[in-house]
């Protein structure tokens, strides 16, 4: 079981090398990111954008763009769809969003012809390397889905469970999370997570343990557990995924531990044929690229299980 992302490296190494397609890749981190993944052996890539401006930004980082694939689309909305295509028809494993705007990346990305498209809805997971805590945190939705009807939620799981399975997390502890740990009616985040619990113990939702609802400490720590007398709890002091009941609690948390702890972290959107990174221009270049090798492992278990 990978337990940090030097883990997860060591497991991409163990994988076919892997094609990323970049879509508008004429900006610095973003090339910065590729000329890394490169270097590490994650995988190679195929820059789609302004050809000139690839070039001119390369040579600044002393990229040599002689060991990459452009193909010169100037437009950004083509650029994205091409970028995209390429994902599609098998030519690379996972797309990324270089210099243009979420909502063109994801046009392209739901696009019903050469999108990537399944039908259910898209999803966010980040996985976090917490110092104290002796495993791989995965947590869901922080980014991308605002509120998570219980339909919504059990989508999430199984997006969430199929990552962490990939990262080697063979039975995933996934705790529903809420500001209590008991069922209380007026708290309808709580009635959703004893039912989540409820289908999984009844087998609608498989290959992992639910056990909700459950407050952060009790997820995370045994202590706390024991302190409330929650240690019975399947769950207790040892959650993989951390589900939040909405986006607010799931960014807010996010926020706080990049922003306040010395973390490592990667993401990637979830519901799609292949793994798409869409990462902030405010991330670092380790987190893209910590991305990009999460991308990577995923992938080779979709090529696995197709």
């Amino acid at each position: 079981m990978s337990k940090s992302f030097d883990d997860l490296l060591s497991k991409v190494a163990e994988c076919d090398k892997k094609v990323l397609s970049v879509a508008a890749a004429a900006d610095k981190a973003v090339l910065e990111a590729v000329m890394a993944a490169k270097e590490r052996g994650i995988a190679d890539s195929i820059l789609v954008g302004d050809e000139a401006k690839i070039k001119e930004i390369a040579a600044t980082i002393g990229m040599n763009t002689d060991e990459y694939e452009i193909i010169n689309v100037v437009d950004n909305v083509e650029a994205s769809l091409t970028a995209v295509k390429l994902v599609h028809d098998g030519k690379a494993d996972m797309y990324l969003k270089g210099l243009l705007d979420t909502k063109t990346f994801l046009k392209s990305v739901l696009d019903k012809e050469v999108g990537l498209r399944t039908g259910k809805p898209l999803s966010h997971v980040c996985v976090f390397e917490i110092p104290g805590i002796d495993r791989l945190l995965f947590l869901t939705d922080v980014a991308f889905m605002p509120y998570p009807t219980l339909e919504d939620k059990v989508n999430i799981i199984n997006y969430t469970v199929e990552v962490a399975k990939a990262c080697g997390v063979s039975m995933p502890k996934v705790a529903p999370l809420a500001a209590v740990e008991v069922v209380n009616p007026k708290m309808p985040v709580t009635v959703e997570a004893a039912e989540l619990t409820r289908m999984n113990e009844a087998g609608e939702i498989k290959d992992c343990i639910v056990d909700g609802p459950l407050s952060l400490d009790i997820a995370l720590y045994k202590e706390a557990a024991e302190e409330k007398g929650a240690l019975g709890r399947k769950v207790a002091g040892d959650a993989d995924i951390l589900l939040f009941p909405d986006i607010h609690a799931g960014n807010l948390v996010y926020k706080s531990i990049v922003h306040m702890v010395d973390v490592k972290n990667g993401n990637i959107l979830t519901g799609t044929q292949a793994p798409v990174i869409l990462t902030s221009r405010s991330d670092s270049t380790e987190v893209k690229v910590n991305s990009i090798a999460l991308a990577a492992i995923v992938a080779e278990e979709m090529k696995k299980n197709k």
